[in-house]
């Protein structure tokens, strides 16, 4: 690949390697995320062969099997290799064309494939036997002497998977279990869920640490959650303080005298302050009432009795709230 990127402009192999790089990265983990990089590359430099690869191994991830198609054509044409055969064969698969695949399966490239390429391809003509409904002619299709083999190679776990799946599918359970195991003892990289396939048939079931910790979490912010209106009546109780302490200093001025006329301007500035300072106290309540939203109508209904407190002390011979 290095050396196709040497063909272009320095600053333009750079920007095509660095999406290319991210469709590496990320292929396994965002598919769509590396799609979006893959086609950055190609607008880029679409005669690269191994840009066109990279697009259709990206479209293949994401199941757009008719353009990964199309890329791997065009990657073959360019190079002239023949490793591509069997993806190109399992896109005739996700195409609905099984039958098509089952052909390539046949053709002289299978011949120039490395041994890991004719594994690959005896995988995808047994899933195409699969697609066509011919369970027990897949399961033939896998018997070879790569299955039988006892040496591990990357290939392996998953042809042993597939032989296992291939006869739990035609009933034979006692084997399939058998060659669950095989898979598991070989894919020390967890490339197969074999250990889950295993629990399965065994009725092993497993629970997640991890949801019981967030349903133990949400209990507790219920329990939480329940206790909060006995602060928020407590906040009520202060507020029911202020309103009636307001109140009592609004009756004491019926006895006072409503007029106002027998206070004098040292008296009404003290009496003032101290109004001020039962307003402010009752302002700072309601605030926190309002902070909790059980506490919301409590306000609602404390502020409506401390104006109904000032209302009925004003007197035709005030110009104003009545003072304490």
């Amino acid at each position: 690949m290095r050396q196709e990127l040497m063909s272009l402009p320095k600053t333009l192999a750079e920007d095509v390697a660095r999406n290319l790089v991210m469709v590496a990265r990320l292929i396994d983990e965002d598919p769509e995320e590396a799609y979006g990089y893959s086609r950055v590359a190609l607008r880029l430099a679409s005669r690269v062969a191994a840009v066109r690869e990279a697009a259709g191994f990206a479209a293949y991830a994401t199941q757009k099997y008719g353009e990964a198609l199309a890329e791997f054509r065009a990657a073959k044409r360019m190079t002239g290799s023949v490793e591509l055969w069997p993806v190109m064969a399992d896109c005739e698969r996700g195409l609905g064309r099984p039958e098509r695949a089952m052909a390539m399966a046949g053709e002289p490239e299978v011949q120039k494939l490395d041994k890991a390429g004719q594994v690959e391809m005896r995988l995808v003509a047994a899933g195409a036997r699969r697609d066509m409904g011919q369970i027990d002619a897949a399961i033939v299709t896998l018997q070879s002497p790569e299955l039988a083999s006892h040496a591990i190679h990357p290939w392996t776990p998953r042809l042993r998977y597939a032989y296992a799946d291939a006869l739990l599918e035609a009933g034979r359970e006692d084997e399939a279990r058998e060659w669950f195991g095989k898979a598991l003892e070989s894919d020390k990289d967890g490339s197969t869920d074999a250990s889950d396939r295993l629990a399965e048939l065994d009725g092993v079931e497993f629970v997640d640490a991890l949801d019981e910790d967030e349903e133990r979490a949400a209990g507790t912010a219920a329990a939480v959650t329940s206790e909060a209106p006995a602060a928020t009546t407590a906040d009520e109780s202060d507020e029911d303080v202020a309103d009636n302490d307001l109140a009592d200093n609004d009756v004491s001025d019926d006895d006072t005298g409503a007029d106002g006329d027998e206070y004098d301007d040292e008296e009404d500035d003290d009496d003032t302050d101290e109004l001020n300072a039962w307003a402010d106290r009752a302002d700072a309540a309601a605030e926190s009432v309002e902070a909790a939203p059980e506490a919301a109508p409590a306000t609602e209904a404390g502020t409506e009795e401390s104006t109904e407190s000032t209302e009925s002390t004003e007197g035709p011979g005030t110009d104003g709230p009545a003072k304490a």
